[in-house]
C-alpha cells in the first residue's frame, strides 16, 4: 500500500488534475489550433508570483495583468534571477482562478513544462503562450495565473 500510495497516486492525481482543471491546473495544447474569436468580449488575466522556502531566485511577471479576447493567442513571460553564487534548478506550477476558469486556460508554451536551470547571477525571460477558449462562461471576467516555483535537488 505504501508504495502505490507514493509511486502511483501523485501521477494519478495530475492527471486527474489536468482532466479536470481541479485544483486550478490548467490545460495544454500541441498547436495553435483555431478558436472561435469572441471579439466581444473581454477577459482580465492578472499574473502573479511566488517562491517556495529556500528557493534564492527573484521570479515575477514581466506585466501584472492584459485583456485578452478569448479564442486569440497571447504571449507574455515572466522574469527570473538567480542571485547566487551557484545554480539553481526550480519547477514552476501553474494555477488558475477561479477554479471553473481552469479547464479553458491552455498554455501552448510554457516554461512551467520543464524544469528550469538558473546560472549563477543570471537573468532569464521565460515565455508564456496561452489561449482562453471563448467555451468559458462569460460571467467569468477576471482569471487568475499565477506560478510557484520551488527548488529541486537535481
Amino acid at each position: 500500500m505504501l508504495l502505490f500510495a507514493v509511486f502511483v497516486m501523485p501521477p494519478l492525481y495530475e492527471v486527474l488534475c489536468d482532466i479536470t482543471g481541479f485544483n486550478g491546473t490548467t490545460g495544454k495544447v500541441d498547436s495553435e489550433q483555431q478558436y472561435e474569436v469572441d471579439e466581444e468580449r473581454l477577459v482580465e488575466v492578472s499574473f502573479f508570483a511566488s517562491t517556495m522556502p529556500g528557493f534564492p531566485v527573484q521570479f515575477g511577471p514581466k506585466v501584472t495583468s492584459m485583456d485578452v479576447v478569448p479564442g486569440k493567442f497571447y504571449t507574455t513571460s515572466y522574469i527570473a534571477k538567480n542571485n547566487t553564487d551557484f545554480e539553481v534548478i526550480g519547477q514552476a506550477v501553474p494555477s488558475v482562478a477561479p477554479t471553473d476558469a481552469a479547464l479553458y486556460f491552455k498554455k501552448l508554451e510554457c516554461f512551467c513544462f520543464t524544469r528550469q536551470v538558473f546560472k549563477p547571477h543570471e537573468e532569464v525571460e521565460m515565455t508564456l503562450r496561452f489561449v482562453i477558449e471563448p467555451e468559458m462562461d462569460v460571467n467569468i471576467q477576471d482569471v487568475s495565473l499565477s506560478y510557484n516555483f520551488f527548488k529541486l535537488d537535481s
